[in-house]
């Protein structure tokens, strides 16, 4: 039983890396390519790595998880649908979990948490968030990366949360993935200099179109994909699959075609990996 999840597990967590998040950083080099930028080009560039890095890590900690199970380990989960969230500190408690817990358990908690005054848990929360940044790299945008969750979750606690929660849910989502972008321009640039430049770009301050044939070239090349990244990282297969299985006779269906889909992910990846040359991992430098 370990051995058959690990195997899924491995297999679906490659399916992630070499499907999806290598197609999707495919898009970040040739913006970085093209002559012709614009506005509609910055932000989907943007988005593009936003969606790259969450199934590029998530699909190698989905293979960790299986390699572990296979030889009789339970290693914790490290995502849990991070892009559904409706708060930053909800994003925080869905995104790299392993990450957040150890901070919480040896830097936040050491310090006094939240049983201190307001003025050492801000204190102790921008510790926390400035150490995250350089945990990631001896970089400016690391460190403003850090320090820029550090500021939205102090807000959110001390009066924005309760507005938050007055909100729809789709407003909630939107704000929530706003910022992410927006956090993920700054986390990928090369420095500050550099995310700036995208920054201003995304919001039409570098004297460049509101859109271009480039981005609505890549933009349409890449549809697909992006559309499958963006179901992707819901639960809604999940949920999907759980209905299914719901029933005797789904789950009989389901027995029949998951193997078949198995194999014929299998397929696809090697393919890809045959052919492509394309294959970065992005959280092995930090």
């Amino acid at each position: 039983e370990n051995f058959a999840y690990g195997a899924r597990r491995f297999l679906v967590g490659l399916g992630k890396k070499v499907l999806i998040a290598n197609v999707l950083g495919e898009i970040g080099n040739v913006f970085t390519a093209s002559n012709d930028k614009s506005v509609l080009f910055y932000w989907l560039a943007a988005i593009a790595f936003t969606l790259h890095i969450y199934f590029d890590f998530s699909g190698y900690s989905d293979m960790a998880i299986g390699l572990g199970r296979i030889f009789g380990f339970h290693f914790p989960e490290n995502f849990n649908y991070p892009y559904i969230s409706k708060s930053i500190t909800d994003f925080w408690r869905r995104w790299h979990m392993t990450l957040s817990t150890w901070f919480r358990d040896y830097v936040y908690i050491p310090l006094g948490g939240n049983r201190v005054s307001r003025l050492k848990w801000v204190r102790n929360l921008f510790a926390v968030w400035l150490l995250t940044g350089f945990w990631h790299g001896a970089s400016w945008n690391f460190v403003v990366w850090g320090l820029f969750f550090g500021v939205l979750l102090v807000v959110e606690k001390l009066f924005l949360g309760k507005l938050l929660d007055k909100l729809p849910a789709v407003l909630r989502h939107i704000y929530v993935l706003f910022f992410v972008v927006i956090s993920f321009v700054i986390f990928n640039a090369n420095d500050m200099s550099g995310a700036w430049v995208n920054l201003r770009g995304m919001f039409g301050f570098n004297d460049v179109p509101l859109v271009s044939s480039d981005a609505l070239y890549y933009l349409r090349s890449y549809a697909v994909v992006l559309l499958i990244a963006v179901v992707g990282a819901t639960p809604l297969f999940k949920r999907l699959a759980e209905r299914l299985s719901a029933s005797e006779k789904s789950r009989r269906i389901l027995n029949i075609a998951e193997p078949v889909f198995l194999v014929a992910l299998l397929c696809c990846v090697t393919a890809f990996l045959i052919d492509g040359s394309f294959n970065p991992f992005l959280y092995f430098r930090f």
